[in-house]
């Protein structure tokens, strides 16, 4: 059973139950990753980890099952960069120390976080340094830590974007949080390039991942249409400074 086919029929009908509908796209799981019942409790699980440091650095995705991770990471002073919704517009940096008091929960929107956070640059990203960890979300995972999410591939091509340029590495912690109902014991076998979660937060369990793998590292650039790449802008920097423009 392909992956889609798997959500559609065995993960989406129980994901209706417990999620909440979006804004903009209702209950369509195709489009958005939603945020669930529950939600709060699964980001308690990564805020208790070593890797949560105050003060840090780290990558979220814009998943709407993540606005209480950035919330969280906002008062207590970690860094966030986050991409814009299918990375349209690249990615955002948002600083707490400059986020008004009181406005976290806001910021951690997908509007908010555009009106608070500051567009950056792959090389400004290159500057700052390694991220502390990497947060996602997803469609479903399996206990083995094969995820996967609207079928785009752009978790995958961040991990790439930012393996190119250092700020990840092998052992950077990717953790994903999902609800109980989106966890199968599929056995989903990964591509060359997805990435496989160190770490899986439910509402009621943490689960670890050991990797029999390393993770791929870079752009497979050969495997990426054209038009893509043009709707990407980060790809585009990418492309030009490895002079492949």
């Amino acid at each position: 059973m392909s992956t889609l086919r798997l959500a559609r029929h065995k993960i989406w009908p129980s994901l209706r139950e417990v999620a909440v509908p979006d804004s903009r796209f209702h209950m369509r799981f195709a489009e958005m990753i939603p945020d669930f019942a529950g939600s709060e409790k699964a980001c308690e699980r990564i805020a208790a980890l070593p890797a949560w440091r105050p003060n840090g650095y780290a990558f979220v995705t814009p998943d709407n099952s993540l606005m209480p991770v950035r919330r969280r990471m906002l008062e207590d002073g970690i860094t966030l960069v986050v991409a814009t919704f299918d990375m349209a517009r690249g990615f955002v940096l948002l600083d707490p120390a400059t986020i008004p008091p009181g406005h976290a929960r806001y910021a951690s929107w997908l509007d908010g976080l555009e009106h608070f956070g500051q567009p950056v640059s792959l090389e400004a990203l290159a500057q700052r340094g390694r991220f502390d960890l990497m947060v996602t979300g997803a469609s479903a995972v399996t206990t083995r830590g094969v995820r996967f999410g609207k079928g785009h591939g752009f978790f995958d091509l961040e991990w790439g974007m930012f393996s190119d340029l250092g700020v990840v590495v092998e052992s950077t912690p990717v953790m994903t949080v999902v609800h109980d109902v989106q966890v199968v014991e599929d056995a989903l076998f990964p591509s060359s390039t997805d990435i496989i979660v160190d770490l899986i937060a439910t509402p009621t369990r943490t689960i670890e991942v050991k990797r029999a793998l390393p993770r791929p590292r870079g752009i497979f650039w050969d495997v990426l249409e054209p038009e893509l790449i043009d709707a990407i802008p980060p790809l585009q920097e990418l492309r030009r400074d490895r002079g492949l423009a």
